[in-house]
């Protein structure tokens, strides 16, 4: 705590310039009833927007204004704008201020908006997705691969330039990573999500956990008295078959609000992969084709209530379950150095995969004063399980293909279930001359992992000790935070922030008897400027320090084997590694952005394949083998060539230097990366649009790795009915088979290794969704006040 007081001591001198504030405030009425949630906005003479709220119950409202004279604005739907100048010396009461209805019958009257899909904040990129139509009938993983610049490859959400991100719904940091994570988001649809928020260089308020920032996915939370229920039904077609049927309901009613979403999914996609290995006495080649179960069942439960006018309740509940089984059949060609065909081996298998968690939260938010000073806890409990059962069989062949023998038979059973409790406190604590933020939050985490290895070459399962094992792993963290922002004048704003992190863990291999501790306190920095040239030229540059912790998986030291001659292993000894983040950005008229950035990474670590010549044996580990220096430039244009063309284009040119810090038989090779993309939308009718979108990025190397090109050419079209009620849309995603991982190259201990993916990115998909419900008044929401961040897990 003394560390907290010295944070806050160090930020205050930044903000110490306080100014006298004055009331002002009224009642709005119409000619017979107070009215409730009118926009009531305070503008400078010259036309900005520099404060505003909005009416209670009783129609009253009371904002804080310095000495000045403002242009004050009143509406609300179905009523006559009201708008006065007003001299502001003294407290000011405006009594009642009377609004007249409009002449023109509500239910008749319909307003057509339309939000810029890309606006930039000071620290933060909002991506809307009502103008893509690629995203309607999909989830929100495909919806985050369509926001700027950010990349979904192989189970990885990479904002371009920075490194893997960690994703947020509603400001509640997901705690799954990889797989597990993307199959979750598959799980959300994006006809439910508002916006997306890409936050590069998160402010100190949000955990320092992952290089690549924060993705916060906005939901939507249904508009004031009123109901609405969506129906969607997809059809995807791949090589095989997907159903996708997904059900959401939103009630907001007075003092409460719910909402509640049922999705399903069954199918099949395929997946393919090729495994290259140049030894000294030949190539290996390892061909997968794998079927791929897709089934997935989740729900959702949100309910908030109003106790009073100035505290909230609320609940939310999330269910997840998985179970993609899957077939596969490897075959390995081995070659000899005159690349000959040796012999070959057939692995067929059947692994019976899946996982649930369960996500329970519980908020409380309250406004202190009329000052909008509020105060909110979290408590979060998370719970994730899940189970591998695999069943294997390699038999050996001749290059004839004659039989030899079998080369190995057995079954792997690996169980993990990981528990976190997390408690948070947040407080926004606004000054005359400065807003002033500052939390704690306390984490824990547990996990037990067990692999067990039965041999079945003899028919009778035996349990083999050598190959099973039992791994627990605890982590706890507590942390502190405070961040201070100020409009210092019309051109300049500045943010100030400081989090302090404490972890501990703790990793437990029964079977080996190892046991691993580590104790780390760390302070992360947090800065942000901005300058507002003129109405069309705004500059800001930023700072911030990260850390990116292993995932617990990647620490249990025990050997799993991938098929008959590789094998995964994970390391104890792993330690998080550190970045520090710079980017300088500039936008011209929202329409042309430019961003420079350039990333410092320390002791860094990630998978390292390596090999051994002697037995022709893969091995996967994880090492701290790395220091970086990534950079980049990036620009980005919007623009409406014609009424009917609106065009979102991007393109970026990557750059990096790795040297590595482990003594290893490789040599770190780096190059230009260039990614481009091109969203157009083509509005053909009132009711009809069709989306062309290509995205191509050339081939790089990057420090052990080199990669191949990647690119994706897609087609969309939408249709919508009976005043919009019903939708009908069509995609078809990667139409040339191109986004797939081609090429992936690594050579250490003189061993060359080439590794493809393919799972199924092209295909076409049918959607129809159908909305009704009782919609007709549209009043503003209020904003959902707490933000929590949830403790990391992977799998």
């Amino acid at each position: 705590m003394k560390k907290a007081n010295l944070l806050i001591f160090l930020l205050l001198p930044l903000f110490c310039l306080a100014q006298t504030t004055l009331k002002l405030k009224g009642k709005i009425t119409s000619e017979n009833a107070p009215l409730e949630w009118a926009n009531v906005s305070i503008l400078n003479l010259e036309g900005k927007i520099i404060n505003g709220t909005t009416s209670l119950q009783d129609g009253s409202f009371e904002i804080n204004l310095k000495k000045d004279s403002y242009k004050m604005i009143i509406n609300l739907l179905g009523f006559t704008d009201f708008e006065k100048e007003i001299a502001i010396s003294k407290d000011t009461d405006l009594g009642l201020i009377v609004l007249n209805k409009n002449v023109t019958d509500l239910v008749e009257v319909v307003i057509q908006t339309k939000k810029k899909t890309i606006e930039q904040k000071t620290d933060r990129l909002i991506y809307n997705l009502e103008n893509n139509v690629s995203t309607t009938g999909s989830d929100a993983l495909s919806a985050i691969n369509t926001a700027p610049g950010v990349v979904v490859k192989n189970d990885a959400i990479t904002i371009l330039g920075k490194g893997t991100s960690r994703v947020m719904i509603d400001g509640r940091l997901i705690e799954l990573t990889g797989e597990e994570l993307n199959s979750f988001l598959k799980s959300i649809s994006a006809s439910d999500i508002k916006n997306i928020e890409i936050i590069s260089n998160p402010p100190a308020k949000y955990e320092a956990d992952g290089f690549g920032g924060l993705i916060n996915i906005i939901m939507k939370k249904g508009v004031r008295d009123s109901w609405k229920n969506t129906v969607t039904a997809s059809y995807d077609q791949n090589r095989y078959g997907i159903y996708t049927l997904r059900d959401n309901f939103f009630y907001n009613k007075n003092k409460f609000r719910f909402s509640a979403s049922v999705n399903g999914k069954t199918g099949y996609k395929n997946a393919d992969e090729v495994l290259e290995m140049y030894f000294p006495d030949g190539l290996s080649k390892m061909s997968s084709t794998t079927k791929v179960k897709n089934e997935n069942f989740s729900g959702k439960i949100a309910l908030d209530y109003d106790l009073s006018e100035r505290t909230t309740i609320g609940f939310q509940f999330l269910n997840d379950r998985n179970n993609p089984d899957f077939n596969s059949d490897i075959r390995i060609d081995n070659y000899n150095t005159q690349n000959e065909l040796d012999n070959v081996t057939l692995n067929k298998s059947f692994t019976d995969k899946g996982s649930k968690n369960q996500t329970y939260n519980g908020h409380l938010i309250t406004k202190l004063d009329s000052l909008n000073r509020k105060l909110s806890f979290d408590v979060d409990y998370f719970n994730y399980s899940s189970k591998f059962n695999r069943d294997f069989t390699a038999n050996d062949y001749s290059s004839e293909m004659q039989f030899i023998g079998i080369n190995q038979a057995g079954r792997n059973i690996s169980n993990q279930d990981i528990d976190n409790w997390s408690f948070k406190a947040d407080m926004e604590h606004p000054f005359t001359a400065f807003n002033l933020s500052y939390g704690a939050k306390m984490s824990f985490t547990n996990s037990v992992s067990d692999v067990a290895f039965y041999n079945t070459i003899s028919g009778t399962p035996e349990l083999d000790p050598n190959q099973s094992n039992r791994f627990k792993y605890t982590e706890n963290n507590q942390a502190i935070y405070i961040n201070g922002d100020k409009k210092i004048n019309e051109k300049w704003n500045i943010q100030l922030g400081l989090r302090l992190e404490n972890t501990e863990t703790n990793g437990f291999s029964e079977t080996l008897n190892q046991e691993n501790v580590n104790n780390y306190l760390k302070l992360f920095p947090t800065f942000f400027t901005s300058y507002k040239k003129n109405d069309n030229n705004t500059f800001s540059l930023n700072y911030g320090k990260r850390i990116n912790r292993p995932r617990f998986d990647l620490l249990n030291p025990f050997r799993i084997y991938i098929n008959s001659n590789s094998y995964s292993e994970g390391n104890p000894f792993l330690r998080p590694s550190f970045s520090d983040n710079f980017e300088l950005a500039h936008s011209y008229k929202d329409i042309l952005r430019t961003s420079i950035f350039v990333n410092v990474i320390t002791n860094g670590y990630g998978v390292i394949f390596t090999s051994n010549p002697d037995t022709n044996t893969q091995i996967v580990t994880r090492e701290n083998y790395f220091k970086g220096l990534n950079y980049g430039l990036g620009e980005s244009y919007s623009a409406s060539f014609v009424d009917w063309w609106q065009s979102e284009n991007s393109v970026y040119f990557l750059g990096s230097q790795t040297t590595f810090t482990k003594d290893f038989d490789a040599t770190p090779s780096n190059s230009l990366q260039i990614d481009f993309t091109t969203n157009n939308t083509f509005i053909l009718g009132k009711t009809t649009k069709l989306q062309i979108d290509f995205n191509y990025s050339t081939p790089f190397k990057n420090g052990l790795y080199n990669i191949g090109y990647v690119s994706s050419f897609d087609i969309g079209f939408k249709q919508d009915l009976l005043n919009k009620t019903l939708q009908i849309a069509f995609l078809a995603n990667d139409i040339f088979n191109t986004s797939y991982l081609k090429d992936f190259t690594s050579v250490v201990n003189g061993v060359k290794q080439v590794y493809s993916q393919n799972e199924s990115n092209r295909f076409v998909r049918l959607s129809v969704i159908y909305n009704f419900g009782n919609n007709k008044i549209n009043i503003k929401e209020r904003a959902f006040g707490n933000q929590d961040e949830k403790k990391r897990t992977g799998n």
